[in-house]
C-alpha cells in the first residue's frame, strides 16, 4: 500500500472529539463537517430544540441521530418521522396517536411519533412540507411538551428533545404566509447548516474510498 493510500485510510477512521463523541456513520474531515461535529458536540448534552438546515442528501438525518447518541437520551428511542411522506389528513394522528373510535378504522387505542419518543429524541423530517392546519397543532406540543389523542381529552405530556430538518427557505415561506413564524421561532433555537459536498470538496477522496471498500465487500473482492 501506497503512503497516500495509508494517509487516506486513516483518515476514515472514525473522527474522535475530546469528548469522545464518535461519528461512526457520518464520513468528512474537512473545515465544514468539523465545525458541524463540534457543533454537535456543544449542543448534544442540552435538551436545546435543533433545527438541521440543508439540501436533500446531505445527511440531515444522521446528524440528528448523531446528536441523539451523544445527548444523555442515547438509550431512549430515538423517532423519525417524514412530514413531507406523510398525508396530511393522517399527520394529526401520526404525531400524537388516536383513541379508538376516533374516526373509521381507528378499532384500538394508538401511541402517536410524539409518545412513542418518550424520553428519547424526536425528528421531524422535511418540516417545511407541512401544511399551516397541522402546524397549529404541532406548535402547542412543541410549546408545551404535551397534546391529546385524536379522538381524546385527556392531555399526555412527554419529555422529548424534539430535531427538525429542511431543505426550504423556511423564513420565505413565513413571507408566503405558508410557515408559521411562531413555530419557526420555536423549531430554530439552534439551527445548524450543512454544507452540500460541492461545498466540501475536500471530503470526495473520503466518500469515494469508503464507498468502493462498501462495494467490494459485497461483491466479495479482495482490497487492493
Amino acid at each position: 500500500m501506497t503512503d497516500s493510500n495509508l494517509q487516506l485510510k486513516n483518515k476514515i477512521i472514525p473522527i474522535e472529539l475530546p469528548s469522545q463523541v464518535i461519528f461512526k456513520e457520518i464520513i468528512g474531515q474537512g473545515t465544514a463537517m468539523l465545525k458541524i461535529f463540534r457543533m454537535v458536540e456543544k449542543v448534544a448534552e442540552s435538551d436545546t430544540t435543533i433545527m438541521l438546515n440543508g439540501e436533500t442528501g446531505t445527511g440531515k438525518g444522521l446528524i440528528a441521530r448523531a446528536i441523539h447518541e451523544a445527548s444523555g437520551r442515547k438509550d431512549n428511542p430515538f423517532v423519525q418521522i417524514n412530514c413531507g411522506a406523510t398525508p396530511e389528513g393522517l399527520l394529526e394522528s401520526e404525531f400524537f396517536g388516536y383513541r379508538r373510535g376516533a374516526f373509521t378504522g381507528a378499532t384500538s387505542d394508538k401511541a402517536g411519533k410524539f409518545e412513542m419518543a418518550k424520553g428519547g429524541t424526536i425528528f421531524l423530517d422535511e418540516i417545511g412540507e407541512l401544511g399551516i392546519n397541522i402546524q397549529v397543532k404541532l406548535l402547542r406540543a412543541v410549546q408545551e411538551k404535551s397534546f391529546k389523542h385524536v379522538g381524546g381529552n385527556n392531555d399526555i405530556s412527554v419529555d422529548i428533545r424534539i430535531i427538525s430538518a429542511t431543505n426550504q427557505n423556511l423564513r420565505e415561506l413565513i413571507r408566503q404566509g405558508r410557515f408559521r413564524e411562531d413555530l419557526f421561532f420555536r423549531l430554530n433555537i439552534f439551527p445548524i447548516q450543512i454544507q452540500p459536498l460541492r461545498d466540501r470538496k475536500e471530503d470526495i477522496p473520503l466518500l469515494v474510498d469508503h464507498f468502493l471498500r462498501k462495494k467490494t465487500r459485497e461483491l466479495k473482492i479482495p482490497n487492493p
